[in-house]
């Protein structure tokens, strides 16, 4: 085609460009066709991203399949290596007529009906070999909703897990998503399966000059075949009407295919809105890999405001279906595409944010070790954001990243905390001075060094850690999230006991004074009264005392003096590291560590990780046995008063996650609300209120 005459626009979607061109009188002979003749040349874009679901490798033997039902659909007249001649469909594209957003003419919104109900009277026989992962039933749409979620998964997540699974697990977004949507497929109508073109948006609809059809579909490399209603759905969620004009186009595509095949309108308004959801979950893939990609072209800060935005965009739209939890902020969606454009970008130069040193601002308060310099700092910094999925772990309040730093002999673990994060329950002391405390004490306590402290662009800190998971570092840490085995309880016992020879006083001069629980006590008062009032509504609903009658409840309580010592603060399964040696744990997380009573410490790991009787009698003993009386008199009559607490503080913090869904994504959170009716039966006894969970207690669904 080297002689061809361009003729119109050079077009393309994500994979290729499409040259309109005429045909000289030579290739016009070669091709069949008179010269001068246009013809639109498609030629694949190089290294584009595989961001879609293929069912067939050839998209020539569709035009050739869908020809007999919409016969002014293109034909291919020539293909060789990374191209294809199609034939010319005379007109505009749709979103030159009407722009995305904007509502379609309702003669053309009858005509796109009627083209998705002849397109899908083409039968499997007139097609290609389905792939063999589809249903061999061609009316099951659960089995093709379901094929449709695993296909996404391995065509579209899988392929991109290196370049970009980091970046997918610190935005939220977990390796199983859509496995698991695969498996909550619902029962659904079954519908004659047909041909599904399956990317009819406004740029592969051409409105045609003659208007005789008016409307053709071009581009159909994505068609597939399968459920009626899937095509229905992408074609709402990708033509972008305005909301009022669902309606009109549901019913114009009921009406057009109930003339063609009746069965195909089984289940509409039931089912429709599954195929929605699955369209919503998937396009957050290729979306935030889009918008990732766009930032190596072009960086500046609005490159990066732009490219934050559309994340965010498709990260609200995939949240309910894929149930990612909280929603990732504008804040924190901007400083993942960052980290991740610093590392993609490192050592090659460049212009715009890409091109520019990450800032390493250290934090006065914790100077660098010996063996961490900061070129060390620097080097972690320098590959963070390219850390595959599986070295990424996204807490309630910090995101960890794991690294290795050339010419450091012990992996790392970046730790940023999550904007707006933590707001339930405040910290008393700074986790760096805790871990620095511990490591200059030199007791038997196995926890993280700190080693770095500072921030890497305006207003993102980070710290440093030695990371404690496995030595191979890409398999997960190894947490005991159904408890504690009895040489695990040991260790723990002996770690807790070894905590009181840390001096706390450097920590907190001011702490250990008495009254311990009355200090917890109005903590948590001050923490009920400080919830949003939707909370504090739905508390009230099922039978939680507000803050001021709380306060007089727990008030009738008290325990005895003991001498105070630093304290974990958080001790749940997940805080917890198993390892091979004397230790048996290690203890990580250490943000809400506190000064007091060392029985509280003991108790709330009991209360927040499932403890056998004889585990709890075991840790216990031993505990009393090895340390001296100041730290345990009266134990025995205390801690029961510690455990009440610690179940209403529960009954609050966790209805409150259950309303605004703070934290879902983190194992503990979520094992807490699922199991919070019995939550709620406990703390109603613990408090002497009948307080109970019913089955429906939200005024619209909460986010799961």
């Amino acid at each position: 085609m080297r002689n061809a005459t361009r003729h119109g626009p050079t077009t393309g979607g994500h994979h290729h460009h499409n040259h309109v061109l005429r045909l000289t009188a030579q290739e016009a002979q070669l091709l069949g066709r008179e010269a001068g003749t246009s013809v639109t040349v498609r030629i694949r874009r190089p290294g584009a991203l595989p961001v879609v679901i293929r069912t067939w490798a050839d998209e020539d033997e569709i035009l050739g399949a869908v020809k007999g039902a919409l016969p002014d659909v293109p034909q291919c007249l020539a293909k060789g290596p990374g191209f294809a001649v199609h034939s010319h469909v005379d007109g505009v594209p749709l979103s030159s007529v009407s722009g995305y957003g904007e509502p379609v003419d309702p003669p053309l919104v009858t005509a796109l009906a009627g083209l998705l109900a002849r397109t899908a009277q083409v039968r499997r026989s007139a097609l290609p070999p389905l792939p063999s992962c589809r249903p061999r039933n061609d009316t099951d749409s659960q089995g093709f909703l379901r094929a449709l979620a695993l296909s996404a998964d391995r065509q579209i997540r899988q392929p991109n897990r290196d370049a970009f699974g980091g970046l997918f697990a610190a935005l939220g977004i977990p390796e199983d998503a859509l496995p698991g949507l695969a498996d909550r497929t619902p029962l659904m109508v079954r519908r004659p399966y047909g041909l599904l073109h399956a990317d009819l948006h406004r740029d592969n609809l051409i409105v045609t000059h003659g208007g005789t059809p008016p409307l053709v579909a071009v581009d159909w490399e994505l068609a597939t075949y399968g459920d009626p209603l899937h095509d229905l759905a992408v074609h709402l969620v990708r033509m972008r009407y305005p909301d009022r004009q669902w309606p009109e186009v549901i019913g114009a595509w009921e009406e057009a295919m109930r003339r063609i095949r009746p069965a195909a309108v089984n289940g509409l308004a039931k089912d429709l809105g599954h195929y929605l959801a699955f369209e919503r979950a998937q396009s957050v893939f290729p979306d935030v890999m889009r918008a990732a990609r766009s930032l190596e072209e072009s960086s500046s800060q609005k490159d990066l405001d732009h490219a934050t935005a559309e994340v965010g965009r498709a990260l609200d739209a995939a949240a309910a279906p894929l149930r990612l939890g909280s929603v990732p902020g504008e804040r924190e969606i901007e400083r993942a595409l960052y980290r991740w454009l610093t590392s993609r970008c490192r050592g090659r130069g460049g212009r715009g944010l890409s091109g520019r040193a990450s800032p390493w601002q250290p934090d006065g308060r914790l100077p660098l070790p010996p063996d961490f310099p900061e070129a060390a700092v620097l080097g972690a910094l320098a590959v963070e954001g390219s850390a595959p999925a599986g070295r990424v772990f996204r807490g309630t309040a910090h995101l960890n990243t794991v690294v290795r730093v050339p010419g450091i002999a012990y992996p790392v673990v970046v730790r940023r905390r999550l904007p707006g994060a933590g707001g339930q329950e405040p910290c008393f002391l700074s986790e760096h001075a805790v871990l620095r405390a511990v490591e200059e004490a030199a007791v038997a306590v196995a926890a993280p060094r700190a080693l770095a402290l500072g921030s890497s662009r305006p207003q993102d800190p980070f710290a440093i850690h030695t990371y404690v998971g496995p030595h191979d570092i890409d398999r997960p840490p190894h947490h005991p999230v159904n408890g504690l085995l009895p040489h695990e309880a040991d260790g723990l016992v002996d770690q807790l006991v070894a905590l009181t020879r840390v001096d706390y006083r450097q920590l907190d001069p001011v702490a250990g004074e008495r009254g311990f629980y009355r200090w917890l006590k109005d903590q948590l008062v001050r923490i009920v009264a400080d919830l949003p009032g939707t909370t504090r509504q739905l508390g009230r609903r099922l039978g939680l005392p507000d803050a001021e009658r709380l306060d007089q409840i727990l008030s009738r309580r008290d325990v005895g003096h003991r001498e105070p010592s630093l304290l974990h603060g958080d001790l749940n399964p997940w805080n917890l590291v198993r390892r091979d040696d004397p230790y048996a744990l290690t203890l990580i997380d250490w943000e809400m560590a506190l000064v007091g009573d060392p029985l509280y410490d003991l108790v709330r790991h009991m209360h927040l990780t499932p403890t056998r009787p004889e585990i709890r009698e075991r840790m216990f003993r031993r505990w009393e046995a090895r340390l001296p009386s100041a730290y345990t008199r009266n134990w025995r009559a205390d801690w029961q008063v510690y455990r009440r607490l610690e179940i209403v503080r529960s009954a609050y913090i966790d209805l409150d996650r259950i309303v605004t869904g703070a934290g879902l994504d983190a194992p503990n959170v979520r094992r807490a609300v699922d199991s919070y009716a019995a939550t709620l039966a406990v703390a109603g006894g613990s408090l002497g209120l009948p307080l109970r969970f019913p089955a429906h207690p939200y005024p619209a669904p909460v986010r799961a």
